[in-house]
C-alpha cells in the first residue's frame, strides 16, 4: 500500500512556490513544468490546498502563494488538505471477510486497534515536518552542487 503521489506533489507545490516567489507567476502551468504532471492535477491540488486554507490563488491573472509562514505548516496538514484518507482512514478494509471462517469473522477485531495506532504513529511523525524542512534541504543541495 501506497500513499497517493498527491502527498509528494503537494509538498513539492510548495517548495515552488516558496522558491520562485519573488522571480516568477506561480501558476498550474508554471508547478506542471517543475514536477512533471499534467496542469489538470495540480489545479486540482491546488483547489484542495486553497480549501484547507494553505494557499490562495488569484483568478484571472493567476498566481499563488502560501498563506502563512512554512515553518507553520506541517506534513500533517498537506496530508490532511489532499484528501488522502478514505472515511479518516489510512488502512482500507477488505469488504467482506468470511463470517463464517474463524479468521474472517475475527479479523477487523484482531487488526482494527494496531492499524489505528500505525495510523496515529505516522500522523504524529508527519506534524515534526514541515514545508521550511523541504525547502531549507532543497536551497542546501542547490548550493552543493554549484
Amino acid at each position: 500500500m501506497q500513499i497517493s503521489s498527491r502527498f509528494t506533489i503537494a509538498i513539492h507545490i510548495f517548495a515552488c512556490i516558496e522558491t520562485f516567489k519573488e522571480d516568477y507567476k506561480i501558476t498550474s502551468d508554471f508547478l506542471s513544468s517543475s514536477i512533471n504532471v499534467n496542469p489538470v492535477i495540480i489545479r486540482k491540488l491546488l483547489s484542495q490546498l486553497k480549501s484547507a486554507g494553505l494557499i490562495e490563488v488569484a483568478r484571472g491573472t493567476g498566481g499563488t502563494a502560501i498563506t502563512r509562514p512554512i515553518d507553520e505548516i506541517t506534513f500533517y496538514d498537506v496530508y490532511k488538505a489532499v484528501d488522502l484518507l478514505e472515511d479518516g482512514e489510512l488502512f482500507h478494509f477488505h469488504e467482506n471477510p468470511n463470517p463464517n471462517c474463524p479468521v474472517g469473522k475475527n479479523i477487523h477485531t484482531a487488526l482494527d486497534d494496531k492499524l489505528l495506532k500505525i495510523q496515529e504513529a505516522m500522523e504524529n511523525e508527519m506534524k515534526k515536518y514541515t514545508i521550511a524542512d523541504v525547502v531549507n534541504d532543497i536551497k542546501k543541495y542547490i548550493e552543493k552542487s554549484k
